[in-house]
């Protein structure tokens, strides 16, 4: 029974259903961003850079990235966890990493209009292999939200071969 009202309240509307179908996502051209970009990580701001080192953010939590508690859904803390542990271990000039495997330990909530700052420090690299840890933390009281680890890979070392 408990199933049934869960998947009742996860389907569409007939008007919602046709409102997403009229969506047209253009293709991305290289060095534009995408639509994912854009409602993923609209509104993060870059605070403090140690190249190969640290990196810290601020994220205001909006609207568009709560689930229906008004809390920042998983998804999207899992997605700031991605994307801040691979800029910490981002090196220009090299082909980008692709990430193996993301660990997270969802501690506590975050509220729309929360202010995070997000951690990213590197653990180690070895070869093409690096590991990074990510914390999300409630920027007022330090409440720490989320803890991820993230593993990478970079196939070529090395500078990316001209094409």
């Amino acid at each position: 029974m408990e199933m049934r009202k869960v998947n009742k309240s996860l389907q569409l509307t007939q008007e919602e259903s046709e409102s997403v179908s009229q969506l047209v996502i253009p293709a991305k051209g290289y060095g534009e961003s995408s639509f994912y970009e854009a409602f993923a990580l609209r509104g993060i701001r870059l605070d403090r850079v140690e190249p190969g080192v640290l990196v810290v953010c601020s994220f205001k939590v909006p609207s568009r990235l709560a689930d229906r508690s008004g809390n920042l859904a998983n998804g999207a803390i899992a997605n700031l966890v991605d994307i801040v542990g691979a800029a910490v271990a981002y090196v220009p000039g090299q082909s980008l990493n692709v990430s193996v495997d993301i660990s997270i330990s969802y501690i506590s909530t975050a509220k729309l209009h929360d202010e995070l700052e997000i951690t990213s420090r590197m653990l180690g690299r070895v070869g093409g292999c690096s590991g990074t840890i990510v914390i999300l933390r409630n920027k007022t009281t330090g409440e720490i939200i989320a803890e991820g680890r993230h593993s990478l890979f970079r196939s070529h070392v090395g500078p990316i071969p001209k094409l």
